[in-house]
């Protein structure tokens, strides 16, 4: 070795928050695919999910269901993050799931077309999963297509306008103020996104071989 030549090791950190939240998405990626065509199961406990479109009847969708790449990504807790106390749901990620399926099915997307993937975990893990997740694939309902995962707020969400997911998916039981996007634009945005996405998608830190091995779609039943 040339003793002139500058030298350092390398780096490395086991617990680094960028290796937790690279090891959390992989696991999750490891979970099975299953189904919300029937009623999402009733289950205990806190912790990370990701919903995915695994269909050809939707134009807009069809490129990502031969992907791991979620449509959304999202976590339900087990205590508020604000004031630490225990959250009212005592199913927090199988609540979420129901409300999310129930969402997708008024409007008017093929339920039978939508799976999802559960990694119950404490909260703090499920941030960084979370985290993880959105800035790794951006999903499009969480980047693009933003309001998916909102909820009807009375009188304040009557007054707003409504959500870019609102007005390319319409048909949820809720009511709004005035149109603020344009439906063809956002379709058009969302669509580059997904292009984007997919090219993206081999740079991924926590993808490799083996974990296309976990594709299997179950039932909820």
């Amino acid at each position: 070795m040339n003793v002139d030549a500058k030298y350092s090791p390398e780096s490395f950190d086991p617990l680094s928050t960028t290796r937790l939240a690279n090891t959390i998405c992989e696991m999750l990626e490891r979970q099975p695919l299953v189904s919300m065509e029937d009623e999402i199961p009733r289950f205990d406990g806190a912790g990370l999910y990701a919903l995915y479109y695994r269909g050809d009847s939707i134009d807009l969708y069809r490129p990502l269901s031969k992907f791991q790449i979620p449509v959304y990504a999202g976590q339900a807790r087990s205590s508020n993050s604000a004031t630490g106390k225990t959250v009212g749901a005592a199913r927090p990620v199988s609540s979420r799931l129901r409300s999310h399926r129930k969402s997708i099915i008024e409007g008017d997307l093929p339920i039978k077309e939508f799976r999802f993937r559960a990694l119950l975990m404490p909260d703090v893990h499920a941030d960084l999963g979370e985290n993880g997740l959105r800035v790794g694939y951006q999903p499009v309902w969480n980047s693009k297509l933003t309001g998916f995962g909102s909820h009807e707020q009375g009188a304040k969400t009557r007054k707003s306008g409504k959500s870019k997911w609102d007005t390319v998916h319409d048909g949820r039981s809720r009511t709004y103020g005035e149109v603020a996007h344009e439906p063809t634009e956002l379709i058009t945005a969302a669509m580059e996104h997904i292009e984007w996405q997919i090219e993206q998608y081999p740079r991924l830190q926590w993808q490799h071989p083996a974990v296309e091995v976990y594709h299997e779609d179950l039932t909820a039943n």
